[in-house]
């Protein structure tokens, strides 16, 4: 039972590791890709760009309710899964979520980096649901977490590709994990949970996009 649980991790660390490899790879093409095609971007720009920022402007002032629909159910491990749709449209409007953290739904088309990224400050919801599609789980904790929670966490996330932590007063728990779809509260940096969500949800089954990247996005 331990030999297989312990290929199962170092299967999973190998998968994330190529998956590591594949992305840098693909950054280094976007990037050559990027050059060869800038003078064809510069010419849309002059062409539209006009139109376009007004557009963009119109649509960041607006604000909407996520549009997918559904509702938690938890489970016997104390896992809330989200039972219904969960949109994943781009926008660049505001978006109100029906839980805190999100889980999912409409999103900015620009993800949170989560390659083992700790931000001090509270982040946009909008990027981090990106990020939660790519496959990461987010910690989020509130100002009644004890510190040496949140610097154990801290240490955790940093150790791990394709997770972040943020604070978040919002949320009703002083810590909580968050997948794509998946959500639970943890008592303290110790609770095994901890490490049984991470082990199920980092790249998991529940990833819409699976070796999607983790970088390249916003550092903030």
């Amino acid at each position: 039972m331990g030999s297989a649980k312990k290929s199962n991790s170092a299967e999973r660390k190998a998968r994330i590791e190529e998956m590591r490899r594949a992305e840098r790879a693909r950054e280094r093409r976007n990037r050559i890709l990027t050059i060869a095609a800038s003078a064809v971007v510069v010419a849309g720009l002059v062409v539209g760009g006009v139109v376009l920022m007004q557009s963009q402007s119109d649509d960041d002032a607006a604000t909407a309710s996520d549009s997918s629909t559904g509702k938690f159910v938890t489970g016997a491990d104390g896992v809330k899964t989200w039972e219904g749709k969960l949109t994943q449209t781009h926008v660049t409007k505001t978006v109100k979520y029906p839980v805190e953290p999100p889980v999912g739904g409409d999103h900015n088309q620009v993800w949170m980096n989560c390659n083992g990224d700790v931000y001090t400050e509270e982040i946009n919801n909008m990027n981090a649901v990106h990020s939660l599609e790519h496959g990461a789980v987010w910690v989020t904790y509130t100002s009644k977490a004890a510190k040496k929670d949140v610097d154990a966490l801290a240490a955790k996330v940093k150790q791990t590709p394709y997770s972040l932590m943020s604070p978040d007063e919002k949320q009703k728990d002083p810590i909580m994990l968050t997948a794509w779809g998946h959500q639970r509260t943890v008592t303290s940096a110790d609770d095994p949970n901890v490490g049984k969500f991470f082990e199920k949800y980092v790249q998991g089954e529940q990833t819409p996009e699976p070796g999607a990247a983790c970088t390249g996005g916003l550092s903030k």
